[in-house]
């Protein structure tokens, strides 16, 4: 019996040698710390310090899981100890396969985390691995609920949008993005797998530094809009900028600019009752221009202080930005210069005021109406128009099932309406 019991442990320790492997630095002893939301994103060559250090701090002394398909415990050391930042530990889990990922051990760590960061790679290892499953769960339960930081570099920042290219076929040219936006190099997935607050409609691209990247990235962003019937986003950065967006959407741009060209790039679709490419169908040449200003670029440098920003609330507030106009036309790309487009997501059309008051702004799990109203009807709808709650005649609304960003609150009696732009923390 004992020969056969320990065969039995041999063999269960070797298969989950084979699913993953882990590394750990630090405490063996999970804690709870008061951490803070946060994103934090990179473009894929070494890692930007201060915006580690950033997304370092936002855990507050927790625990760090690192996850990544290649590699080992690289992250290790310098996440521990080689930033001066005091956390309690980092473990790092390499994947083989789906079976690691779903793992009940990982899940548990990733559960206890305060902070996760996704490794460079290959991003449909990521897809592949973590999607539609026990993974995927606990990753949206950890961003939306927990509120930890989450970040990646490279592949880990391709998948974070709520759109994303998932490389199934291996990457994607500009020429072929170009020529035929439904080449079968363009892999898309759209808001099917994470779930990150100001990141729903954006697509992320890295290594920006390549010249085979911006073209494509409008076609990805085309394809969304196309897709979906609606305005898409996009967040680019070059190989060694890194973006950090805090709890109420605010996205410095970390670089070492003017020292070296690093910049971050935001990219909307022209905020025009008519913004829908010109021709995105499959087999021909993708246009999409619209008097050269399809797409609106805030082309941001990256500062060593991050100084430089712009909020994701609005995607016109800034500083810093030099904007661009870039536009598609019969699979040819072109780029001009041109000034902050200044537009909101979304029209709020209000009449005369009504006596009511909400608050607090920024809320948390609750937003209270203090008005002598007795009928009025309220309505929330988030960023880009959807409506997520509608109450009547409800003087305190729960609203601890939004995650966390920007929400449009109206509130209507009699014939008048009052809208209130209000941020979720």
């Amino acid at each position: 019996m004992k020969k056969i019991t320990l065969l039995f442990t041999i063999v269960t320790q070797f298969l989950v040698a084979q699913n993953y492997t882990e590394y750990a630095t630090g405490s063996a002893t999970d804690i709870s710390t008061n951490h803070e939301f946060g994103v934090c994103m990179m473009g894929g060559a070494s890692e930007n310090d201060d915006a580690m250090i950033w997304f370092l701090e936002k855990a507050n002394g927790g625990d760090v899981v690192v996850l990544r398909a290649s590699g080992s415990d690289g992250y290790n050391n310098y996440m521990y100890s080689g930033l001066g930042v005091s956390i309690n530990s980092v473990t790092t889990f390499v994947f083989n396969n789906e079976a690691g990922a779903i793992d009940p051990y990982v899940l548990q760590k990733i559960e206890n985390a305060e902070a996760i960061w996704f490794a460079g790679g290959d991003q449909f290892d990521y897809v592949s691995y973590f999607k539609d499953n026990a993974m995927e769960d606990v990753l949206n339960t950890f961003i939306n609920t927990k509120q930890g930081v989450i970040g990646g570099t490279s592949a880990g920042m391709a998948i974070l949008g709520g759109g994303y290219f998932s490389a199934e076929n291996g990457t994607v040219t500009n020429a072929q993005a170009l020529s035929n936006p439904y080449h079968n190099r363009m892999t898309l997935g759209y808001n099917d797998f994470l779930n990150i607050p100001f990141l729903e409609h954006v697509i992320t691209d890295t290594h920006y530094d390549d010249p085979d990247r911006r073209a494509r990235h409008a076609a990805f962003l085309s394809r969304y809009a196309t897709d979906n019937n609606t305005r898409a986003f996009g967040i680019a950065c070059n190989e060694y900028t890194a973006v950090c967006i805090n709890d109420i959407g605010r996205a410095y741009v970390f670089g070492e600019y003017p020292d070296y060209p690093e910049f971050a790039f935001f990219l909307q679709s022209n905020c025009t009752t008519d913004f829908m490419p010109e021709t995105c169908i499959d087999g021909q040449p993708l246009t999409w221009n619209l008097a050269g200003e399809a797409i609106k670029v805030a082309k941001i440098p990256g500062l060593y202080s991050a100084e430089n920003y712009i909020d994701l609330t609005d995607w016109s507030n800034s500083q810093g930005v030099i904007w661009e106009n870039w536009s598609v036309t019969n699979g040819s790309f072109s780029m001009s210069s041109t000034v902050n487009p200044e537009c909101d997501l979304l029209s709020v059309t209000e009449n005369e005021m009504l006596d009511i008051s909400v608050g607090p702004n920024p809320f948390k799990n609750v937003i209270i109406m203090d008005s002598q109203l007795t009928n009025f009807e309220v309505k929330v709808d988030d960023v880009f128009g959807k409506q997520v709650s509608h109450y009547t005649n409800q003087s305190q609304i729960d609203t601890s099932r939004l995650a966390s960003g920007l929400y449009f609150v109206s509130v209507s009696s009699q014939g008048l309406q009052q809208t209130f732009k209000m941020v979720k923390k």
